[in-house]
């Protein structure tokens, strides 16, 4: 009975190390899973569609966060110089519409057209792509490649060095990372600490 119930704890002290594991999300290096979210058009948007792209900056932004609206101009920027280069940007929106009204579907889509954006901008209605990526603040940007195991995250963290003063930016993590894979080089700056606004989590 007690070799029983030492095998259970075991058991359940796995389980809980495991899901301590996937509640941290992604860390560079991480096979990262695909998924399929609505678009602001209406239509279903996944990684898979993708067909020609050698990666992704996969980016969880929101509408009404002051660090999103800082850096909105500087992701349509990554998406303009990287899209043809095969890293398009995906912004996708992790935030509860009843804590964050702000970001409702339909917010997105009038922000999506007003600010005439070049990308898809995704509902993560379920939270649970921004979970599984680990994502806490917005914007929390992720750099994905393509290789021949999947999808793999080279890069997590900050855009850049400098949310409130793009003119004084020293440090652009995102470019210099996919300016590195793009040339085959190693991504030297793999992880920095995203500056932005808490994700508002469902009760």
């Amino acid at each position: 009975m007690k070799k029983q119930i030492g095998t259970v704890m075991v058991i359940v002290s796995l389980l809980f190390i495991s899901l301590q594991m996937s509640a941290q999300g992604y860390k560079v290096g991480d096979k990262a899973i695909d998924f399929s979210l609505k678009n602001v058009d209406g239509k279903m948007v996944s990684l898979k569609d993708y067909v020609g792209s050698k990666g992704f900056i996969i980016v969880f932004t929101c509408n009404h966060c002051p660090f999103s609206k800082a850096y909105e101009s500087r992701i349509l920027e990554l998406d303009k110089k990287y899209a043809d280069l095969g890293y398009p940007v995906i912004a996708i929106n992790p935030n509860d519409v009843k804590k964050s009204p702000d970001d409702s579907f339909e917010l997105m889509q009038e922000l999506a057209k007003e600010k005439n954006y070049s990308f898809p901008y995704l509902y993560d209605e379920t939270q649970e792509i921004a979970k599984t990526y680990g994502a806490t603040r917005t914007p929390h940007a992720y750099i994905l490649k393509k290789e021949t195991n999947g999808l793999i995250v080279k890069y997590i963290g900050a855009i850049d060095d400098n949310a409130d003063e793009p003119e004084n930016v020293k440090i652009r993590y995102i470019q210099l990372a996919v300016d590195a894979l793009i040339s085959g080089n190693e991504v030297i700056t793999k992880d920095t600490k995203a500056i932005g606004c808490t994700i508002k989590w469902k009760d």
